[in-house]
């Protein structure tokens, strides 16, 4: 299991912004496989560590990570390879169901899950799993001496890093720096990132061309590469730094590249994605935009995750073709061809895992892998019709089986472990329409990263398959980066009929409705906030039903009792919601998973499973069903409707009574009404529970 990993510096490469010149300044990684990083005094590999979470949700491949004195950014996968490399066999994560997912966004080829390079150590000075971390870039390369204002790349630095515990002290430093009085200084100086970037809506991102903009877009008389400073005496207030040429004496300030006015004074974009080290062959035609380092829409993570049970397993006749493709590979299956004896008699030989499956399923794995690749047209139709839903019908098809009895172990593989109320349901809750509760006293989460897109999130874009930025540089990778967490959990599910019926009462057509002020709010967001690719499709496609926001609210206003009684704190619980209506054959669903789980412990304290005994969770779900009849912020939050021009996609709902912090909820906050639970002071009727 993955706790922490650490981050590798990899050999920066400064591709400078007025060419595309290639300088090797430093080869940490090169140091350790010489075997002498131990001893060596500049180049050390270690720079930090971070847990698999944020390396999957905030600092992935292609985003930017502050450490104490510079800015990395991971690398792509291609530079894993090396890593792993140091290791004879390759660690894998079993999810066929979510493979399976992830091959319909990123291709067939995509043949495994890998967790992050990591292995633990014995005791905190043991070089057991030194050779192991995520390879990571210095980006921005632009750097700016604090003592002097020297704005350079960073091969006019000096890095250092000599002591092996510790990486945070990582740093690069200006040499003889004269200092802005002309004294040369006796011991060198920190640099610090200089912080302006491109970014375009494609994914690229580029360093700010500093020389071109302070020359406007022409060359320096005076020098051939002239000395830049950067004065920057109101850091954190926005563009407020200006550039200035020590050779020609010109001078430009950056808060003219600001704005719609600036838009056009920036160049356009080049096509650059530093995680991979190169440029698109075929440029970019988009205009730039002027961002900030560590901007919050600089990188938005485009991942899939599951809640594994038996059903997302099973392996299916595609997983299994990829496990024998990787097994026998391309020659012997063109030679092997449909012969299932011949098959067989190499399983036997491999001693392989298939070796025990079915002639039928077998066959069935071998005649898929036989098939032609789809084509493009095909994929992209894959992707365009992909539904999120799809990855959440295994779990609540498996969730309406009763377990056998306490402490149900699902299977060998999934990791789940159920138990069922004694006594069965509470006759308060079952008041309240609550049909079925479980105790998940032992869950897997597989979480897995597909790429990521900059200025506009995943889904506020309709043709992701073109916006999403890959992660490996030929943009079909054979495998992808997944994470594992375990926790426990409660499963709560509301009586199909009840909820159907009341769905039909709120969802009303009469324009002066709060379900009609909250579509309509819905489609104001999407005209001013989604991609201009995403207009051509009905935004009540991206709406959620009646049933949904009813289901998440009740889980936000569960979660915020459950923290008070369950000894973990409200960020760590987090919500997983099954909430759609019938479409076609797959059956409808109202219910709810609240759990608690990380990627460096089980996550079985048991304080959830404690909560849902049948006196624990009555008196719970009461507490927290009165507790969202009163707001400290009403009337204003009970009466919160929004109309023209307002676009918040809430009602009744603030940080006092209902939302919740963005770890826990899978929405953002989105769809969350107070008023579809209970009745509240001028909505009487809406709520469900009364």
């Amino acid at each position: 299991m993955n706790r922490i990993g650490c981050l590798y510096l990899h050999r920066t490469e400064n591709l400078m912004t007025e060419s595309l010149e290639t300088v090797g300044a430093l080869d940490p990684l090169g140091d350790l496989d010489a075997g002498d990083s131990q001893s060596a005094t500049k180049n050390r590999a270690k720079v930090g560590s971070a847990r698999p979470s944020s390396l999957l949700y905030t600092y992935g491949p292609g985003a930017t990570m502050d450490l104490p004195s510079f800015t990395i950014m991971p690398s792509g996968l291609d530079d894993w390879e090396r890593i792993w490399a140091r290791r004879g066999s390759v660690p894998t994560v079993h999810a066929p169901r979510l493979l399976d997912a992830v091959k319909v966004h990123l291709g067939p080829q995509v043949s495994e899950l890998r967790p992050f390079p990591w292995a633990p150590k014995p005791t905190s000075r043991s070089k057991e799993g030194d050779d192991l971390g995520v390879p990571a870039r210095v980006f921005p390369q632009w750097l700016r001496c604090t003592n002097c204002d020297m704005l350079a790349p960073l091969t006019r630095y000096a890095y250092r890093n000599t002591n092996p515990f510790r990486p945070d002290q990582a740093r690069f430093e200006h040499e003889k720096c004269p200092g802005r009085n002309g004294r040369i200084s006796k011991r060198p100086m920190p640099a610090v990132p200089a912080r302006y970037l491109l970014a375009c809506p494609d994914g690229h991102l580029d360093e700010f061309p500093y020389s071109w903009w302070v020359h406007e877009g022409t060359k320096c008389t005076a020098a051939e590469v002239p000395s830049l400073a950067m004065h920057d005496r109101s850091v954190g207030k926005g563009a407020s730094a200006t550039i200035e040429c020590r050779a020609c004496g010109l001078k430009r300030p950056m808060n003219q590249a600001q704005g719609e006015a600036g838009a056009a004074k920036i160049p356009r974009c080049r096509g650059r994605h530093p995680h991979l080290g190169l440029f698109d062959k075929n440029g970019c035609p988009n205009a730039t935009k002027l961002m900030l380092l560590g901007a919050s829409n600089l990188w938005f993570p485009a991942s899939l995750s599951i809640v594994v049970m038996p059903e997302s397993t099973a392996e299916t006749h595609e997983t299994v073709a990829a496990e024998l493709l990787k097994a026998a590979g391309p020659k012997r299956v063109e030679k092997y061809g449909s012969n299932l004896d011949k098959w067989r008699e190499f399983l036997d030989e491999e001693q392989s895992p298939l070796a025990g499956m079915s002639d039928e399923d077998l066959a069935a794995a071998i005649a898929h892998l036989l098939e032609p690749p789809p084509s493009e047209e095909e994929l992209a139709e894959q992707r365009r019709t992909f539904d999120p839903v799809s990855l959440l019908v295994p779990e609540w098809n498996f969730l309406q089986r009763d377990p056998l009895g306490k402490l149900h172990k699902a299977d060998g593989k999934s990791g789940l472990v159920l138990s069922p109320p004694d006594g069965g349901v509470h006759p308060g809750l079952a008041a309240k329409h609550v049909t079925r509760v479980m105790a998940i006293d032992k869950l897997r989460k597989v979480n897995a990263v597909l790429g990521f897109t900059r200025i506009d999130e995943m889904e506020r874009a309709n043709d992701i398959g073109q916006r999403l930025v890959h992660l490996s540089r030929s943009g079909r990778p054979s495998w992808t980066v997944a994470t594992e967490d375990r926790g426990e959990g409660i499963y709560l599910q509301l009586d199909e009929e009840t909820v159907a019926a009341w769905e039909s009462m709120v969802e009303n057509p009469d324009p002066n409705s709060l379900w009609a002020a909250h579509v309509a709010a819905h489609k104001r967001n999407f005209d001013a906030r989604f991609s201009d690719t995403a207009k051509d499709i009905d935004h009540l496609s991206r709406f959620r039903p009646a049933r949904y926001w009813l289901v998440h609210t009740l889980a936000h206003v569960l979660i915020r009792e459950m923290a008070m009684y369950s000894g973990y704190s409200a960020a760590s619980l987090s919500e997983r919601i099954y909430a759609w209506k019938r479409e076609g054959e797959r059956p409808p669903a109202a219910g709810l998973l609240i759990v608690t789980t990380a990627s460096d412990s089980d996550g079985t304290l048991g304080g959830l499973v404690q909560l849902s005994a049948r006196d624990n969770l009555e008196r719970v779900l009461s507490r927290a069903l009165e507790r969202a009849r009163r707001c400290s912020s009403d009337p204003v939050c009970a009466h919160r409707t929004p109309k023209d021009p307002e676009e918040f996609l809430h009602g009744a709902a603030c940080h006092t009574c209902a939302m919740a912090s963005e770890t826990s909820c899978e929405r953002a906050n989105r769809f969350l009404d107070r008023r579809f639970l209970v009745d509240l002071p001028g909505a009487v009727g809406l709520g469900f529970f009364n």
